[in-house]
C-alpha cells in the first residue's frame, strides 16, 4: 500500500540539514529585406540582423530514426543531474513520431518538449522522469525543468514526476498514471500542471502543495496542506481543509504559453495559443488548437554571448526573440516596446544583469508574451529585475494581456545576487501563469544581508491575475498587491529563513512583514488557496504575526489560507490580520482560515 503522509510527516525541507531538522505581434522581416535599422550613437546605420538561423548546440532535436537517443539523453543527464547552480542548459526536442523504449531523465535546466501542434503527434512509448536519488531521495530541491508538448506510454503505467518548484508540466498526455513523489515518498515540494491530460490517477502523496489548471485527469490521491484547482476536468471536490482541495470550476482567463512546432514542410514555427475565458479542460484534442502561429524568420534567434544592443535591435526591427539555450549578461535593459512581442527562451535560457540594470521592461502595450526563462541577479544592486508596464501604466489591455509564464527569478544561490524588488507589474490586465521568484536560501552567496532583496512581486496594475504564484524568503514582503481587482490562485511561500533575530524583521509594531499584503486603499481583490511556511531556524525564537494582511473590506476577499511552522522554527500568531489560530509549537500542523472576511 503506498505511502501517504499525514500532517505529521509532511514534505518540509530543501536542503539535507533542515530536512533533518525537520525529521524539509506586427510585420517581420522574413529574409530581412527591410530597410536598416536606425542609428547607432556613433551615427552609423546599423545592418539589418536576419530571423532565423540554426538554434545551437544544446537544443537537440531528434526524429524516430535519430540512433542512439538513449545515450544522449543520458549523457545530458549525467551532467546535469545534480547541476542545481551549474552553467549548462539544454532542450530536449522531439519531432512528431512515435519513439520506444525511452527513458529521459531530467536533471537541472534541461526542458523536453515535442514539436507538434498537439501533444499526441509525438508519442513516447517510455518516461519522462524525475526522480532524487541525487539528493538522497529528497525531491524538495528538483528545481528548474521542464515537460512540454508530449504523449507518454509509461512503461510501469506511471511516469514519476517528483519536482519542486520551477518546473512546469504542460500540454502533456500521460496514458496511465502520475506519480509526483520520489522513490522512497521522500520530502517533495512542488509543482503545477497546465493544458494537460493524464488518463489515470495523479499521486501527490508528499508533496506538500500543487496547483493544477485548465486540464482533465482521471482523479487525485491526496493531499498534504495545499491541493489547488481551476478549471480540471476530473478534479476533487471542493474540500479545505480537509482535505486540503480549492477546486474552482474555471479559470477566469487564460492564455496557453507559446511553444516551437514544426510544419508540414518540417519548418519551425512558434504558436502562440489564444486567449480564453472561464477555461476548463484542455486547449487540444479536437482539430488544430485555436490561436496563430509565426515562422522562425519572425524571431532573432539569440545565443548566448549576444549583447543587450543587439537583441534592442532585433526588437526594434520588429523581431521577436527566441533565446536558446545558455547565459546571457546584460548591460541594458532588453526593452519590449512593441505590441504582440513574443520573447521565448528555450532550455531555462539566463538573464544575468549586470551593473545594476533591469533586465527586461515591458512598454504599456498589448499582448506581449513573456515566456520560459530565467532571471538571475548580477552582484551590484538591481533596483527591480523584471518591469512589466513602466510606472503608472493605464491602458486597457482586457482583450489582449501580457502574459509572463514559467519566467523565474533568482537572487544568490549561483552567486552573489542582488535586487530591491524583483518582479514589478504594472501593466493592467497582465496574467503572471506559473512563476517562481526566489531569494536563496541555499548555494553561494546567501546571507541576510549577502543577497539582500526586499520585494518579490510587486503588482501596482490594476486587473491582474495570477495563476500559480510561488515566492519565497524575501526580506520584507514576499508579495506586495497595490493594484486593484487583482485575483491569485493558488500562492505558496516561505518567509526567509535566515532572518537573525525578532528585530531584524520587525515592521513598525507589527511582528514580520506578511508573505502577501494587499494595500491598504485596495477595495477590490480575491484569492483562492493561498500558503505561507516559517522555517527560522537561525532564530527559532522569531514569532510572526500573520501569514497575510489585507483590508477589512467586503471587496476583499480571500479563501482557503494556511500558515504552517516547520517543525517550530519560529511560529505565526494568527494566519490573516489578526484572525486565525496560532500555529502549534513544534507540530508542523497547518492553521486555517476557509474564508475571509
Amino acid at each position: 500500500m503506498p505511502h501517504t503522509p499525514s500532517s505529521e510527516t509532511p514534505a518540509v525541507r530543501r536542503r539535507a540539514v533542515l530536512a533533518a531538522a525537520t525529521a524539509a505581434a506586427v510585420p517581420a522581416v522574413a529574409g530581412l529585406t527591410a530597410a536598416p535599422a536606425s542609428a547607432s550613437s556613433r551615427g552609423k546605420r546599423l545592418r539589418a540582423l536576419p530571423g532565423g538561423g540554426d538554434l545551437g548546440p544544446n537544443v537537440l532535436v531528434f526524429d524516430p530514426s535519430t540512433p542512439d537517443i538513449q545515450s544522449r539523453l543520458d549523457a545530458v543527464f549525467r551532467q546535469q543531474e545534480a547541476a542545481q547552480f551549474g552553467t549548462g542548459r539544454y532542450a530536449l526536442l522531439f519531432r512528431p513520431g512515435t519513439y520506444h523504449g525511452l527513458n529521459a531523465q531530467l536533471g537541472f535546466y534541461t526542458s523536453i518538449a515535442g514539436l507538434g501542434l498537439s501533444p499526441d503527434d509525438t508519442t513516447i512509448n517510455g518516461d519522462v522522469t524525475v526522480d532524487a536519488g541525487w539528493f538522497g531521495g529528497n525531491a524538495t530541491q528538483n528545481f528548474w525543468r521542464s515537460a512540454e508538448n508530449l504523449a507518454l506510454v509509461p512503461v510501469s503505467g506511471t511516469n514519476r514526476w517528483a519536482v519542486a518548484q520551477a518546473a512546469p508540466f504542460r500540454r502533456m498526455h500521460i496514458r496511465g498514471g502520475l506519480n509526483l513523489a520520489p522513490s522512497g515518498y521522500g520530502w517533495a515540494s512542488g509543482g503545477y500542471i497546465a493544458d494537460s491530460r493524464v488518463d489515470g490517477e495523479i499521486g501527490p502523496y508528499s508533496q506538500q502543495q500543487w496547483y493544477t489548471r485548465d486540464s482533465a485527469i482521471g482523479s487525485w490521491l491526496n493531499g498534504v496542506w495545499n491541493m489547488v484547482f481551476s478549471g480540471v476536468e476530473g478534479a476533487p471536490a471542493q474540500s479545505f481543509p480537509d482535505p486540503p482541495y480549492t477546486t474552482l470550476h474555471t479559470t477566469p482567463v487564460s492564455r496557453e504559453k507559446p511553444f516551437l512546432y514544426v510544419d508540414g514542410a518540417g519548418a519551425f514555427r512558434v504558436f502562440l495559443p489564444a486567449r480564453r475565458t472561464d477555461a476548463r479542460g484542455v486547449t487540444w484534442g479536437n482539430g488544430t488548437p485555436r490561436g496563430s502561429s509565426l515562422p522562425l524568420s519572425r524571431f532573432y534567434v539569440a545565443k548566448p554571448g549576444v549583447s543587450a544592443a543587439t537583441l534592442n535591435q532585433a526588437l526594434a526591427q520588429g523581431l521577436n526573440l527566441l533565446l536558446t539555450p545558455g547565459i546571457y549578461h546584460l548591460d541594458r535593459p532588453i526593452q519590449v516596446n512593441r505590441a504582440d512581442t513574443v520573447v521565448l527562451g528555450l532550455g531555462y535560457a539566463t538573464l544575468i544583469p549586470d551593473n545594476g540594470v533591469t533586465a527586461l521592461k515591458v512598454a504599456d502595450v498589448d499582448g506581449v508574451r513573456l515566456a520560459g526563462f530565467l532571471v538571475d541577479a548580477g552582484p551590484v544592486n538591481s533596483p527591480v529585475l523584471l518591469e512589466v508596464g513602466p510606472a503608472g501604466a493605464s491602458r486597457d489591455h482586457s482583450a489582449n494581456p501580457t502574459t509572463v509564464q514559467d519566467v523565474f527569478v533568482r537572487i544568490g544561490g549561483a552567486g552573489a545576487g542582488k535586487a530591491t524588488t524583483s518582479m514589478v507589474i504594472n501593466n493592467r490586465h497582465t496574467i503572471v501563469d506559473h512563476t517562481w521568484v526566489w531569494r536563496a536560501d541555499h548555494g553561494e552567496g546567501v546571507g541576510w544581508e549577502t543577497n539582500r532583496a526586499d520585494y518579490g512581486v510587486v503588482v501596482n496594475g490594476h486587473d491582474v491575475l495570477a495563476t500559480g504564484l510561488f515566492v519565497e524568503h524575501f526580506n520584507k514582503y514576499d508579495v506586495l498587491w497595490n493594484g486593484q481587482r487583482g485575483r491569485t490562485i493558488f500562492f505558496q511561500n516561505e518567509k526567509a529563513y535566515d532572518a537573525p533575530n525578532q528585530a531584524a524583521i520587525q515592521n513598525g509594531s507589527v511582528k514580520g512583514y506578511a508573505a502577501y499584503k494587499v494595500g491598504a486603499h485596495v477595495t477590490a481583490h480575491e484569492g483562492w488557496g493561498l500558503g505561507s511556511y516559517c522555517y527560522y531556524n537561525v532564530d527559532p525564537t522569531i514569532v510572526q504575526h500573520h501569514g497575510f494582511a489585507a483590508p477589512n473590506v467586503p471587496g476583499v476577499k480571500f479563501h482557503d489560507l494556511l500558515v504552517v511552522s516547520l517543525g517550530g522554527q519560529g511560529q505565526y500568531e494568527h494566519v490573516i490580520n489578526d484572525l486565525g489560530a496560532p500555529t502549534s509549537g513544534t507540530s508542523t500542523v497547518p492553521s486555517t482560515v476557509v474564508s475571509y472576511p
